[in-house]
């Protein structure tokens, strides 16, 4: 199923920011974004650098930043085929805004995705007695 695309936005404070989330609100599209940032991959690199993502999945999410212009798809005429996936000009202009991501993440992931620190048990003592 294709996301829900928007006309238009209402030009509200904040539309910038609605329009700029809209082009990579997928789960997978701005870690698939930070790869490419590295250069050109093809769908297989891309899935071993991703490991938790499905191969439907990851073709949905590069398919829409296809069509979003963020992602340029490069198809070579060979058997096997061969697909290639690189940042467009659109999609290289995202690189300050996806390090500045990926540094608030760094120094903030300890707040989020560890499981918190449940104190142990307390054991009764041996000498109590419990009862009337």
């Amino acid at each position: 199923m294709a996301k829900a695309r928007h006309s238009r936005f209402d030009c509200s404070p904040g539309c910038s920011v609605e329009a700029a989330i809209g082009l990579i609100d997928g789960k997978w599209k701005s870690v698939i974004l930070f790869h490419l940032l590295s250069g050109t991959l093809r769908f297989n690199e891309i899935r071993r650098h991703i490991v938790n993502v499905t191969p439907r999945m990851l073709t949905n999410q590069l398919r829409e930043l296809e069509d979003d212009g963020l992602v340029e798809r490069k198809v070579y005429a060979q058997v096997p085929p061969k697909v290639e996936y690189s940042l467009s000009p659109l999609g290289r202009s995202m690189q300050p805004v996806l390090h500045a991501l990926k540094a608030w993440g760094d120094s903030n992931i300890g707040l989020y995705g560890k499981p918190k620190e449940v104190p142990p048990p307390q054991q009764a003592d041996p000498g109590e007695r419990t009862g009337a």
